[in-house]
């Protein structure tokens, strides 16, 4: 039975990788979890579960050499771009300290088990790639030069390169995995879970639906599609090497109020909320995913229509909570 780690097993990837993992079975599987971005009572009392601040390193020490985990899957993070301009010094602390305390738990847990080898999927980001994606570079690849937009983006370039060299420097197996935009059931603050949240009080309470900025494009990737990649990337993936998890379609984020439409049964009132305009913010993000792909066969299933459907039908049971 495989030991496996999941930090940040909390949010909305952790939470449904949890799931996925007691559906395969054959899994000793541990999630920690520290300021839970979802409904902790979605997975307690249905997992094991451990509260842990990646930001402290005795304790992420002592946890990472007990259990010995054979696959860690390190997801905890400060993820939001809009927090990190607010706060960039938790972003960085949270992200590249916490990062740094995984690998150097398992540095320090092979002086006690000397034969010590897990591999380590690290939660990395399009935002990496910032001011590289233009409508000349898209879909950009793994080799696009990195140059983030905001200090959530430079965090998760540290944490990158951090996996890269503890690979390089130390043997530690590593897999950078670059997630794209990706939603589902329990997400907060992206564009469909906040769409899907405005949408279902417009169903219950009417009103008008506020938006930001419609003209940006985004490449969405269904979680349960993402969960599927990383499972596969700690199976098969290339140690030491960067993979874009994505889709290949990007949608206009004004063409998905149709669908909502649509499965609200509603005309929508659309009003433009200067306060959900961004400081700065890509127009499009597109990326290629022919190395995911050809190393492990992975293949996007779920259609977007399907991942706003299960969003909105998840928003519209909470408020009935």
């Amino acid at each position: 039975m495989a030991r496996i780690l999941i930090t940040g097993a909390a949010g909305l990837v952790g939470s449904h990788l949890l799931e996925r993992l007691a559906e395969l079975g054959e899994h000793d599987v541990l999630g920690t979890f520290h300021r839970p971005t979802i409904r902790i009572e979605e997975i307690a009392g249905r997992f094991s579960l451990a509260e842990l601040d990646v930001r402290y390193s005795e304790p992420v020490r002592r946890s990472i050499a007990l259990h010995q985990p054979e696959v860690i899957y390190h997801l905890a993070a400060q993820s939001l771009p809009v927090v990190s301009w607010i706060n960039p010094w938790e972003t960085v602390e949270i992200n590249v300290l916490g990062t740094i305390n995984v690998f150097e738990a398992i540095k320090y847990t092979r002086t006690i088990a000397p034969g010590y080898d897990p591999m380590v999927v690290v939660a990395c980001s399009s935002a990496q790639y910032g001011a590289s994606m233009t409508e000349i570079n898209a879909p950009v690849g793994e080799e696009t030069v990195l140059l983030p937009m905001h200090p959530y983006g430079v965090s998760k370039v540290a944490q990158d390169l951090l996996a890269h060299q503890y690979w390089c420097n130390d043997g530690i197996r590593s897999i950078r995995a670059r997630i794209f935009n990706c939603t589902g059931p329990r997400k907060r603050d992206d564009v469909i879970s906040d769409f899907a949240v405005r949408v279902a009080r417009i169903m219950r309470n009417g009103g008008s639906l506020r938006v930001g900025n419609l003209e940006t494009r985004r490449a969405i990737i269904d979680v349960r599609d993402l969960v599927e990649a990383i499972i596969l990337l700690a199976e098969h993936g290339e140690p030491g090497e960067a993979y874009n998890i994505c889709s290949n379609t990007a949608h206009r984020i004004g063409d998905l109020i149709p669908l909502f439409e649509q499965l609200a049964g509603m005309k929508l009132v659309v009003k433009a909320d200067p306060g959900l305009f961004r400081p700065s913010d890509e127009a499009l993000i597109l990326g290629r995913n022919d190395r995911l792909k050809q190393r492990t066969g992975w293949q996007q299933t779920v259609p977007i229509a399907t991942t706003i459907d299960a969003v909105l039908s998840y928003e519209l049971a909470s408020l009935r909570r």
